[in-house]
């Protein structure tokens, strides 16, 4: 893919406070610690279920849900959809419970690792359909448009979700309803084993709103500052009454499509990434070189993360699993 990869305006750290370059960082520092503890404890055979870890992708959901609040902001999710449950403040020991299938769990141990949600939070919902959060999208900002609260509804679905008749009639009906939406577009190069060079036509996925009416924009979704800058001002825009826009997130995950993917289509890639792309560490060379933050509060950062992430296996080992009576729960809501 050729297009040019947006780089924020502002050269050092988007004008952020301490407080809130901490909070950010906090933020990417618990999604990668939670999805690489997720890694080893998935291999020990002690949880249920399939897993799609998102390290690696940390700015992205950090980046965008940055701008949005727990009372009248929504997103919607993918497979993927750990890192965005964190962003948008989800308990993390309640997840964690929820991936063991624990009645501790978000969704009561009944949902699993692709299916977290927790409304209070303004998350509706990782899920397994590839394209089912766009649609859902246009549900919520259609609410929000009605309440004329000021909600914005945001969409995450990856290079393989955007090639999903469901997306494209979203954006469609997004344009058409001028719907207060976003919808971040994280292509990780691969729609499971499918490399999206091949499978996204026209090369890139961000071209395609000029076709809905809408701007798009690609952003280097290593960089934190990239992803928060294009990101605040589509959600401004939808919040405004300006209507929807897509941002095409470019990124690499680190792991496999799903935890036992033997990854035989790429190669040294992530080795790159890590190495040199890395968004953790762009962020702490930032913000320390900048004199923002000291590499002292950043560790201490990465110490609190530790202890919460060991607190949450191990409260989640130890937590009870539904029992047969557990069954016909959660299944009808009486209105």
């Amino acid at each position: 893919m050729t297009d040019t990869l947006r780089t924020p305006r502002d050269p050092a750290t988007g004008g952020l406070d301490a407080a809130a370059l901490l909070d950010a960082y906090r933020t990417m520092r618990t999604i990668r610690v939670f999805e690489e503890r997720l890694h080893d404890e998935f291999a020990t055979g002690d949880i249920p279920g399939f897993v799609h870890l998102y390290a690696g992708e940390e700015a992205s959901a950090a980046g965008v849900c940055g701008w949005l609040d727990d009372e009248r902001d929504v997103i919607a999710s993918t497979h993927r959809g750990h890192g965005h449950c964190i962003a948008k403040h989800v308990d993390v020991k309640a997840m964690m419970a929820e991936i063991y299938g624990r009645v501790t769990g978000s969704c009561h141990g009944k949902g699993g690792s692709m299916h977290i949600a927790d409304l209070s939070r303004g998350m509706l919902g990782a899920n397994g359909i590839v394209g089912g959060g766009p649609p859902l999208v246009c549900g919520a900002a259609l609410a929000s448009k009605v309440r004329g609260d000021g909600g914005v509804a945001v969409a995450f679905f990856g290079d393989g979700g955007a090639n999903q008749g469901t997306t494209l009639e979203s954006l469609n009906l997004a344009t058409v309803w001028h719907l207060p939406a976003v919808f971040i577009a994280e292509n990780n190069g691969y729609a499971e084993a499918t490399a999206a060079e091949w499978s996204v036509g026209g090369g890139s996925v961000a071209a395609r709103a000029a076709a809905f009416g809408m701007p798009g924009t690609t952003v280097d979704g290593f960089d934190y500052f990239a992803v928060r800058e294009a990101a605040g001002e589509a959600i401004e825009r939808a919040r405004t009454g300006g209507g929807p826009s897509l941002v095409e997130v470019r990124l690499t995950r680190y792991y496999g499509h799903f935890e036992g993917d033997q990854q035989t289509y790429r190669t040294t890639e992530v080795q790159r990434a890590r190495a040199e792309l890395d968004c953790l560490l762009r962020f702490r060379t930032r913000v320390t070189a900048a004199g923002d933050l000291t590499a002292a509060q950043l560790d201490a950062v990465d110490a609190e993360v530790a202890t919460l992430i060991e607190e949450a296996v191990t409260e989640a080992k130890a937590a009870p699993l539904p029992t047969a009576a557990d069954l016909d729960t959660d299944v009808y809501v009486t209105y």
